[in-house]
Formats: structure tokens, C-alpha cells, sequence
């Protein structure tokens, strides 16, 4: 076998083996991820006891806040409070605020136009043949930097006691990325962050990731 054969070989070999990761990464289930930080000072004995969610002035009548507090409300249920009924005192006082503005970031993307239809582009690479012509094949096409626009999907809970004359017991926030501007879709993954395991540990910043079902 010649050292121009053996290097098709490799070069073969290589090409079916990325041609598998990327089908194994094809074939993995979709998933949700976020970065949740959180403090708490969480009293003891605390099932049952009721909250009430305490909008601003701004959310007051607002639909999207509507929305998105009964999102925080389907997530709450873990923590063992319970939603005092109208015109009844509740122990905690429950705030949310949320938002998702624009950021520009650089993500990594194969630069492909320099690459003929066989997948390989002439020029010095792995393995290539020292053999005085161009130098070789390249396996697989550079990686770049290229601009996006991201939407910084954000949540931030905060929960007071009024027993401890509304002192803090519980603040966090979770933070998602997205392509798209649609925090309404964001928002119960958000809301199930929150409570991730609450109360957690003061201080304590850890990444979210939940399994999305197929499409």
C-alpha cells in the first residue's frame, strides 16, 4: 500500500467516524438548560403555610404577568405553601420580576465555503502526504466566530415572611438563552427552575438542564 493510499484510508476512516458523532448527536434527545442562583434563609416547619403573589403597580392588570404568575404558581407547589384565598392574610409574600432583553454573542460555526462536495478542501491538514504537490487534504472544514443575537430569558423570585417583619427568606434567578424572542414559551422552564430542589443552599449557583420530549 502506498503512503498516498494509506492516507485516503485515514482520511476515510476519520470522515466515517465524525459522520457517526454526528449522527449520535442527531439521534440525542432535545433539552432545556439554565443557570439558576439562589440565597436563602428558609425557616423551618413551613408545609401548608399560605403566600400571596404581590404584583407592582405596572403588573397590576397586566395579561402578560397574569400569565406568567401562574406559571410561578404551578412551580410553587413544591415548596408546601399554598395560596392564601382573597381577603385572607398569608404568611409570605411572594414577588417576581422577569424580562429578555437582546445580547450579541459569538458562537462557533464550520466555515464550509472553502470545501469542494467531497467534504475536503486542498490544503496542509492531518496526515497530509508530504509528497511536494499542494499538501493534502484538510479532514473537516475550519471553525469561526460568528455573530448572533441571543435573548437573556430571565426570572427573579423573591420571598419575604411576615412574621419576620418581611425580611427575605428566599431569592433566585434563573437565566436561559434563545434564538428567538418568545419569553412566554421560556417561562414555566424558568418557574421549574426556581424551585429546583428548593430551598437549596445559600448562595449556591448550579446549572438546569431538563429532557425535552422528540419532535
Amino acid at each position: 500500500m502506498t503512503i498516498l493510499s494509506t492516507a485516503f484510508s485515514m482520511r476515510a476512516a476519520r470522515l466515517a467516524a465524525l459522520a457517526l458523532v454526528a449522527l449520535a448527536t442527531g439521534c440525542a434527545a432535545p433539552s432545556w438548560s439554565a443557570k439558576l442562583t439562589r440565597y436563602q434563609q428558609w425557616p423551618a416547619q413551613t408545609n401548608g403555610e399560605t403566600y400571596r403573589l404581590m404584583s407592582t403597580d405596572a403588573q397590576r392588570g397586566n395579561l402578560q404577568y397574569q400569565s406568567f404568575a401562574d406559571s410561578v404558581r404551578a412551580a410553587i407547589g413544591v415548596t408546601g405553601l399554598v395560596e392564601a384565598q382573597a381577603g385572607a392574610p398569608a404568611r409570605f409574600v411572594v414577588e417576581i420580576d422577569y424580562g429578555n432583553p437582546q445580547e450579541q454573542s459569538w458562537v462557533p460555526q464550520y466555515a464550509d465555503s472553502f470545501y469542494g462536495p467531497m467534504g475536503w478542501g486542498m490544503g496542509r491538514g492531518y496526515f497530509a502526504p508530504n509528497d511536494g504537490w499542494a499538501g493534502g487534504f484538510f479532514y473537516s472544514p475550519p471553525v469561526v466566530n460568528v455573530p448572533v443575537t441571543l435573548y437573556r430569558n430571565y426570572l427573579n423570585v423573591v420571598i419575604r415572611d411576615n412574621r419576620q417583619q418581611q425580611a427575605e427568606v428566599y431569592r433566585a434567578t434563573a437565566v436561559s438563552y434563545s434564538q428567538s424572542d418568545n419569553l412566554a414559551v421560556q417561562m414555566p422552564f424558568l418557574s421549574q427552575a426556581i424551585f429546583d430542589g428548593f430551598p437549596g443552599n445559600n448562595g449556591q449557583v448550579i446549572d438546569i438542564e431538563y429532557q425535552l420530549p422528540k419532535r
